[in-house]
């Protein structure tokens, strides 16, 4: 028997969603890719909140306490100053509604094709990574292990 999960956003909190996601993103005709408030990369966030859903809700609830309001009913213009202030503001749940704006953009095939890169699971063929400095990792190597052996 299974339980269906409760719906995470409301409509509205999925509105203000669309809204400062396209803000943070917006389609490029140059580019010819979506915004992050397309249709699918939306259905995308929403679907994968998960555990970042209280967080994602704080967010876009602070979005309509500096709105005076609702942010999602505000003209354009004044969305992006409400936005501003909020990424001015910063804090957790505002990093958490950064990621999940962007890791859903960016693993959507339009995006991914655009970029260059093959829209596909990494595994089992892998990507290929240009090599970096390795020296940069000696600050770990030094301070030793952090775990204990099994047993």
């Amino acid at each position: 028997m299974s339980q269906t999960m409760p719906e995470m956003l409301s409509d509205e909190e999925r509105r203000a969603l669309a809204c400062v996601a396209g803000l943070m993103i917006p389609a490029s005709a140059e580019y010819g890719v979506p915004g992050a408030d397309d249709d699918a990369i939306l259905a995308d966030m929403v679907a994968s909140l998960g555990r970042d859903g209280p967080a994602v809700r704080a967010a876009l609830a602070r979005l309509d306490a500096l709105a005076g309001g609702r942010f999602a009913g505000l003209a354009a213009p004044e969305r992006a100053a409400v936005a501003a202030r909020l990424r001015a503001e910063g804090g957790p749940a505002v990093a958490t509604l950064n990621r999940v704006v962007l890791q859903c953009y960016y693993r959507d095939d339009r995006v991914l094709a655009s970029l260059g890169i093959e829209p596909r699971a990494p595994f089992p063929k892998g990507h290929a990574l240009e090599q970096g400095d390795w020296s940069l990792l000696e600050p770990v190597r030094r301070r030793g292990k952090l775990w204990r052996d099994a047993p």
